[in-house]
């Protein structure tokens, strides 16, 4: 099977790395599994190998469904569908894991979806994803830094980071121009209370527009009294969005929230 540029994929076939995301997972004999991409197999191979529970994998390419499905046979279901169409179906008694290679294209657009679940802590317990280094990068960020922005600050609000490895493109088919990061996201059971996700999305969308400017023009376009807001607080309006907090993006959304109720 060749990989398909249009999809966006890129078969990773080191073992030695096949073998540490499988142990990131940590999965157990009761575990329900849920693989996005998983191409020819071999990441399913390895998982297969712990013998968990259930083994669930959405493939989006038909030519690469038919062949998983030849492979493997009873031992995995195979979805043939685009994850972005199905990641909220899955329904079961427990927390499941989900593995993936994520394509570099979508694979923001894929964790966001996964995150603006409401239910997302009893649906899912654990995500191990390869991003591209640089989202990786973004996610993980702090504030007062180059690659702190929205993605940081989003994934953040529901999810516990934990960079892995770095992965070098020479273990990809075909072989990337750019390297790879392996992260586990553990959601948390307590975290700040927001009606709308897309609020969150909004806020930081309008701040880190345009990041190098002050953060007087956002809130002023978010709030007619901004400067009363800010003064309550305590935020000083000369500061750029990389300056602010993640808990202060979380406290301006929630601000948001109740005036546009």
């Amino acid at each position: 099977m060749k990989p398909k540029k249009s999809l966006g994929q890129n078969f990773l076939n080191d073992d030695s790395i096949l073998t540490k995301i499988v142990e990131t997972g940590n999965i157990e004999i009761n575990d329900i599994i849920l693989e996005i991409g998983p191409g020819t197999g071999n990441l399913t191979k390895k998982i297969l190998e712990k013998k968990p529970k259930v083994l669930i994998v959405v493939e989006k390419d038909k030519d690469l469904s038919f062949f998983l499905k030849k492979k493997f046979g009873e031992k995995i279901k195979v979805i043939n569908n685009d994850i972005l169409n199905c990641y909220n179906d899955f329904e079961f008694d427990k927390p499941i894991k989900v593995f993936g290679n994520l394509p570099y294209n979508v694979s923001t657009q894929i964790l966001t979806s996964f995150i603006k679940i409401k239910n997302m802590c009893d649906k899912f317990q654990k995500f191990v994803f390869i991003f591209q280094k640089e989202v990786g990068d973004r996610i993980l960020a702090h504030e007062n830094s180059k690659n702190y922005g929205r993605l940081s600050i989003i994934t953040s609000w529901k999810l516990n980071v934990r960079k892995v490895i770095d992965i070098d493109p020479k273990y990809f088919n075909p072989v990337p121009k750019v390297w790879s990061t392996l992260l586990s996201l553990t959601p948390k059971l307590d975290f700040e209370y927001i009606k709308n996700p897309e609020n969150l999305e909004h806020i930081t969308n309008i701040f880190f527009h345009q990041r190098r400017k002050m953060i007087r023009k956002p809130m002023k376009q978010l709030f007619n009294n901004f400067d009363e807001i800010a003064n309550k607080m305590n935020i000083d309006l000369n500061l750029r969005p990389q300056n602010l907090s993640k808990k202060t993006y979380l406290e301006i959304c929630k601000i948001y929230e109740n005036l546009n109720k």
